[in-house]
């Protein structure tokens, strides 16, 4: 058993998928063509958002977004070291310095409460991360940024279709970036991602930048990237922009299920925050013991994924930034506790069941019905 595998998926849907790429390959419009316009405008619509930009990966939707914002050299981006690697590599990328706060012991979100701390006067952008699928406290978020001057810029990569007090996760900040990865909630086959903005001028930077500065052809109206959204991804992306509430709903079912399979057991179940719709991007749990839980389930053929076991403060690629261990005690601690579990829509009910029988197994052969028991998301 494997954490995930797109071909499932892929099965169900695969005459839409074709017949979008079909239909784009017969079009001779290969970049920047119709669906890309609708793949941008529906999308930004999901989103509560006017205006989408589409590029070619999440990491760039975020160094496009700092781009426009005009964020560079000797400006500071607070962010956590709790995330994927692209959302640290792209702040550097822009000649921003990335400062880290904590994070939340029971969500594993930005530690709002540490935001005010970590400005200074160079601090010119917030950057929260919604991960896992849940999304940070934006109201504290903005009413920090708003006193102090400061943008923000939301990675919704892991949280497509989550909701703050009923808004959606890219529709809370000044821009956001997400990512349509394959393993995203809304993932297309290869590499894609998108900046949303409620700003006209914005969008339209945003459409230079990605293009080489260019508004039309080649005249560099300033200094621009070639980060473009391919036809062919965009045809894909609005096939499946179609089923993604029915991804979500399954994604939901699947986490309610692992809550109820799970809830005697001494592992902490995630956590749904108040005000909050969980979009389930990872299932992920937390044990002190998670290493050797680990160990025993691969000797049953069973291999979960650690998101994330490193984290970014502490990697060789950022020493530059003069982090030491210590830092960041929370995202330090629960880096050696987090394991996820499948949690993909094609995941069927029975492969779930399996899963949590092997988890029980391995949990009361190790002896592990802690006091922990008791620590676990219903409180």
């Amino acid at each position: 058993m494997k954490g995930w595998d797109y071909k499932e998926e892929y099965e169900q849907e695969k005459q839409e998928i074709l017949s979008a790429i079909e239909e784009v390959l017969g079009s001779g419009q290969l970049i920047l063509g119709d669906k890309v316009k609708k793949f941008e405008a529906d999308y930004a619509h999901y989103c509560e958002v006017k205006f989408g930009v589409g590029v070619d990966n999440g990491t760039n939707a975020i160094f496009l977004a700092l781009k426009a914002l005009g964020i560079g050299a000797n400006d500071e981006v607070i962010t956590v070291a709790n995330t994927a690697v692209p959302t640290v590599s792209a702040i550097v990328s822009a000649g921003a310095t990335p400062v880290f706060v904590d994070i939340d012991e029971k969500s594993f979100l930005m530690d709002t409460s540490q935001i005010e701390s970590a400005i200074t006067p160079r601090t010119k952008c917030i950057l929260p991360v919604h991960l896992f699928g849940q999304c940070v406290d934006m109201n504290e978020v903005n009413r920090i940024a708003k006193q102090h001057g400061l943008m923000v810029l939301e990675d919704c990569a892991q949280s497509h279709g989550a909701t703050f007090h009923g808004h959606k996760a890219g529709s809370l900040s000044d821009m956001a970036a997400t990512s349509f990865y394959p393993t995203k909630i809304l993932g297309t086959y290869g590499d894609g991602g998108m900046v949303l903005t409620h700003q006209e001028a914005w969008c339209e930077k945003l459409r230079r930048l990605r293009s080489y500065g260019m508004e039309s052809t080649y005249y560099a109206i300033e200094h621009g990237y070639n980060s473009r959204l391919d036809e062919i991804h965009a045809a894909i992306l609005l096939k499946k922009l179609a089923h993604i509430e029915d991804y979500l709903s399954k994604r939901r079912a699947l986490a309610n299920r692992y809550n109820e399979l799970l809830k005697d057991t001494s592992l902490i179940l995630p956590l749904e925050l108040p005000y909050r719709k969980h979009s389930y991007y990872l299932y992920v749990v937390r044990h002190t013991k998670r290493d050797l839980i680990l160990e025993e389930l691969r000797k049953k053929g069973i291999f979960l994924n650690i998101h994330y076991p490193f984290p970014i403060h502490l990697m060789p690629g950022y020493a530059h930034l003069n982090y030491k261990e210590g830092d960041l005690p929370v995202t330090e601690r629960v880096a050696k506790e987090l394991f996820s579990l499948p949690i993909y829509p094609a995941f069927g009910f029975d492969e779930q069941n399996s899963l949590a029988e092997a988890i029980i197994e391995v949990i009361d052969k190790l002896g592990l019905e802690s006091p922990q028991s008791t620590v676990h998301s219903r409180q």
